[in-house]
């Protein structure tokens, strides 16, 4: 039977990275972010290739959600799904989602800003994601909080611990992939994956000097609250015992 795993996560967190992880798996199939069609055609907001985006796949929410879920049946082992938070509209049913094994994936809001800032320079706390990740560990009835700046200073205790917490095999697979672009990619991958086409890995955490323009200083502190109360959530490498490695491990 196919686990379906469904990571909600904010953006410029390591997500893109984390879904790498999960298809060198050998036994997952990833889905990117199958909901930002939807959004887009939503919100008008004017994302970075926002007409291709559209153009890309389909917008309609039923549509989507029933391929979603007819992509659920299949033969692989693992489904992984790939979900900006704030892709879930005010309203939107989260009811589809409710039996796959959701997590949530988090990063600390300066880091964050200064990444998303970039890209986005108008973003509003709603384009961080962290409203969304609240409400939806509240509709959810609560689901593992994994930090980027955790997998990346321990990447194999980390992924051990969510491995556990989803009920899934761990495999040491999951440490290291190939370089390039993947036909699984979103066509906005030319806008934002870059950086995760050139790695083989998880980047080793170092910290950096992080400076946050003053106007954008009411918007951090509003994300510094959100971040702190799904920190509540965390799981550790010492929060779960670690499941044993399958036999993928000793290929890798």
């Amino acid at each position: 039977m196919t686990v379906i795993i469904a990571m909600w996560s904010g953006p410029r967190t390591i997500s893109t990275a984390m879904m790498r992880s999960w298809d060198a798996r050998g036994d997952t199939r990833v889905v990117d972010e199958p909901l930002y069609g939807h959004y887009l055609k939503a919100t008008g907001l004017k994302h970075p290739g926002f007409s291709e985006v559209i153009d890309y796949g389909e917008t309609d929410l039923d549509a989507v959600i029933g391929d979603l879920c007819s992509s659920l049946r299949g033969d692989p082992a693992v489904v992984y799904q790939k979900h900006m938070a704030h892709h879930v509209l005010p309203g939107m049913s989260l009811s589809w989602a409710q039996g796959l094994r959701n997590a949530l994936l988090i990063r600390e809001p300066r880091e964050m800003l200064t990444s998303l800032l970039a890209v986005l320079p108008n973003a509003d706390v709603q384009a961080t994601g962290l409203p969304a990740q609240i409400g939806l560990l509240d509709r959810l009835g609560g689901a593992p909080v994994i930090d980027s700046r955790d997998v990346l200073e321990n990447p194999r205790g980390m992924l051990m611990a969510l491995c556990a917490a989803l009920d899934v095999p761990f495999t040491e697979r999951m440490l290291a992939w190939r370089a390039g672009p993947r036909e699984t990619d979103g066509v906005w991958a030319k806008h934002w994956y870059a950086s995760v086409n050139a790695s083989t890995g998880f980047a080793e955490y170092k910290p950096k000097p992080v400076e946050i323009a003053r106007r954008h200083t009411p918007l951090l502190r509003e994300c510094e609250v959100l971040y702190h109360r799904l920190s509540e959530h965390k799981i550790k490498c010492a929060d779960v015992a670690a499941p044993e490695v399958d036999g993928l491990a000793a290929e890798a």
